[in-house]
């Protein structure tokens, strides 16, 4: 499970590269089918009997609004999923009269919005005439409550976008992952089987390719493995995705050959066509490219043929042929401006380049392909591809889905997109480097780019430093003022708890996100934990960053992130809470005036930095371009 709004690309890269290369590929998204199939009609009518079979006493206030509500819901479901599907838009006047659809649990958190006048509760998010957005939020909520009952009666792992992730998330151990796939299926894991047996049915292949992008990927894909292995035991299967590249890279657990036959690392086009030609008999296992297998005595082993990797260049166009396009629901949950990107609307997701052009954050995988191999492709290759997928999906919204797209590569792909007419609207992620002067972000605001997504992590010169993030806070003021100046929506990845912050750095960081929202140079931001990696330079080299990893639990399965003992001493939970209540105010123009010590609820030291600092940045000649 990753998204409903849109299909994650890697499968779309990989079936438009293996039929560049004359391969019969085709694509199925399962977790999509899944919650079609959930939410419908006949699977609330499954879903029932499961819920009344849940005893009095441990039924919660969602079960019995479903069960007391039970005929609207039967009678709404279908039509608010064609709503949500952009089919029945009209639909948005009944649902905005907050009398059409039950309301459950979820719509409790609207009274967070009252005004003080007692008026309508989301009129602050969305206006007099925010008739869709209200009502596609509105919709959101109904189909939270749904899948809160889901977990309830169901499965209490159940997630739209996590599924089951406590299971496979930097598990060492499979015995969690085993033990849940030994159990007997419950709706969910039938409901996904007979999809599965659909598909199978339907393309009779001899290879099926699993990608598992994130940990609440695992689970379900297993189920899908288990499910081909019982019924079409010759069917090979491969399992590759973001889960595997980061943390089954020392896979040493033979249980889960049970369910796959091959687990490939990194980039896939290489490690696909060499396992196709060993599936031919013209390629021996040793001669497999980054790929796990079991041998015959029963150990796992990886074969790491050397063999270069296919450029970027010429990994072909992504095809989202076969994948239900209009069927994706376009959701609204978090009111977050640039959070809602990700669940609103369908995208076509690109890469502008493989790898990161910077590739020295000391909290990033840095070690990983994913990041460290950079390559680029040509302006001229990008608008080609950007014009196919046009043509192919009818959709001109792209997500560059890039860890951090090179400024270089963004303004000649931009004069393409202009002088091409192509009128696409696109977002993505960048360094706040200064690179991107006004004139650049006005080039590519022209382009058609809306939204820019950056990392500031610590507000904080010394962590900045410590960190090798390669930019100042008075930097990314003036880059972040750019962009917003040429009406691009600016979101900043905020972080805390990194290696040898103290209060008063978690406190001086609030007040510059304080002043850099106050002065427009960011609209929408987030605060999220540090969690160090193996495969990170902290993780490669703790003593650098002052801190000492704690020993990790034996086991041959997922190994990523590891525990470490911080000198400080800070209790980052309790700060979290405030940093996330405040920035969530900040967005709203709540609180922008106030001492930032105000958001606290312990007792915490004033801000060392001055309350003008970022006004006198973005006015001193510094700062001039």
């Amino acid at each position: 499970m990753t998204q409903l709004n849109t299909p994650y690309p890697s499968t779309a890269y990989l079936t438009g590269f293996l039929r560049s290369r004359g391969v019969a590929a085709f694509q199925e998204d399962l977790a999509l089918a899944l919650v079609l199939k959930l939410l419908s009609p006949d699977g609330l009518t499954r879903l029932r009997p499961l819920a009344e079979a849940v005893p009095e006493r441990r039924r919660s206030a969602t079960l019995h609004a479903f069960l007391a509500e039970f005929d609207r819901y039967h009678a709404t479901i279908g039509r608010v999923i064609a709503f949500l599907q952009g089919r029945d838009p009209t639909l948005a006047h009944r649902i905005n009269t907050r009398g059409y659809l039950p309301e459950g649990p979820r719509f409790q958190s609207l009274d967070n919005y009252v005004d003080d006048e007692g008026g309508d509760p989301l009129s602050w998010a969305f206006g007099a005439l925010g008739l869709q957005d209200r009502a596609r939020h509105l919709a959101t909520l109904y189909l939270n409550d749904l899948a809160d009952v889901l977990k309830q009666a169901v499965d209490p792992r159940f997630e739209f976008v996590r599924y089951a992730e406590s299971i496979a998330a930097s598990q060492h151990s499979f015995d969690p992952l085993a033990e849940a796939l030994a159990a007997p299926p419950n709706l969910i894991d039938t409901t996904l089987a007979a999809l599965t047996l659909d598909a199978v049915q339907r393309h009779q292949p001899d290879l099926v390719l699993l990608s598992v992008p994130f940990p609440g990927s695992v689970y379900a894909a297993l189920r899908i493995a288990q499910t081909i292995k019982a019924h079409h035991p010759t069917v090979r299967i491969g399992l590759g995705g973001g889960f595997v590249n980061t943390e089954l890279r020392e896979l040493a657990e033979p249980r889960l050959f049970d369910f796959v036959d091959f687990v490939t690392l990194d980039a896939g086009e290489r490690p696909l066509l060499a396992l196709l030609e060993h599936l031919a008999g013209a390629r021996p296992t040793e001669q497999l490219v980054r790929t796990f297998v079991r041998d015959e005595t029963g150990a796992v082993r990886l074969t790491r043929h050397p063999e270069p990797d296919v450029p970027f260049e010429h990994v072909g166009t992504p095809t989202w042929d076969g994948l239900p396009l209009h069927d994706y629901l376009s959701l609204l949950d978090m009111l977050n401006p640039m959070n809602r990107l990700w669940s609103d609307g369908r995208w076509n997701k690109l890469t502008v380049a493989h790898g990161c052009y910077w590739r020295k954050c000391s909290f990033c995988d840095v070690s990983l392909d994913y990041i460290s191999r950079y390559e680029a492709a040509s302006a001229a290759e990008l608008a080609d591809r950007i014009e196919a997928i046009v043509k192919e999906t009818g959709q001109t919204g792209f997500h560059f889905v890039d860890e951090a797209a090179p400024p270089k590569v963004l303004r000649a792909l931009a004069h393409e997109l202009i002088q091409r007419q192509l009128g696409i609207s696109w977002w993505g992620n960048v360094r706040f480097e200064k690179s991107f002067t006004p004139e650049l972000c006005q080039l590519l605001a022209d382009s058609g780019c809306i939204a820019i997504s950056g990392g500031l992590e610590v507000a904080s010169d010394r962590l900045l430093q410590l960190m090798k993030k390669g930019v100042s806070v008075e930097q990314v003021a003036r880059v972040t003022r750019a962009f917003s100046d040429a009406g691009i929506l600016v979101h900043a990845y905020l972080m805390y708890g990194f290696p040898t912050q103290t209060v008063q750095d978690t406190v001086d960081a609030l007040e510059y996100v304080r002043q850099l929202f106050e002065n427009g140079c960011i609209q929408s931001g987030f605060f999220h934990r540090f969690a160090c990696t193996v495969h990170s330079p902290v993780g490669l080299d703790p003593t650098a960053y002052g801190v000492t990893l704690q020993p990790l639990p034996a086991g041959g399965f997922a190994k990523n992130d590891v525990a470490f003992i911080d000198p400080t001493g800070v209790d980052h939970d309790a700060l979290g809470k405030a940093l996330k209540k405040a920035i969530y105010n900040f967005m709203h123009g709540i609180g922008l005036d106030a001492d930032v010590r105000s958001w606290f609820d312990v007792r915490v030291p004033k801000p060392t930095v001055g309350r003008h600092r970022i006004a006198k940045a973005l006015t001193s000649p510094s700062g001039a371009r």
